[in-house]
């Protein structure tokens, strides 16, 4: 093992991998944290925390992500 290396548990790949859907996600509609919080009624503390893998993001805001990234609009429009 290379002195940079450490190691990663399975529940630490599972939260990364949620944070970079829900990153990505936020980055292809061109908002800001703050915009997407905002938009889709997040906290920005935890959205904050979900995108930077320190608390793992639950299922169902996972579930809601992939919906807002196939239909922003209409989670936009059914949130006002």
């Amino acid at each position: 093992m290379d002195d940079e290396d450490f190691a990663v548990s399975a529940e630490g790949m599972e939260r990364g991998q949620r944070a970079r859907l829900i990153r990505q996600t936020r980055n292809n509609l061109g908002l800001s944290q703050a915009e997407f919080a905002q938009r889709f009624r997040v906290p920005v503390g935890t959205l904050r925390d979900w995108e930077q893998a320190r608390v793992t993001a639950p299922d169902f805001a996972i579930a809601y992500v992939q919906v807002i990234a196939r239909h922003p609009d209409m989670v936009a429009e059914a949130l006002n």
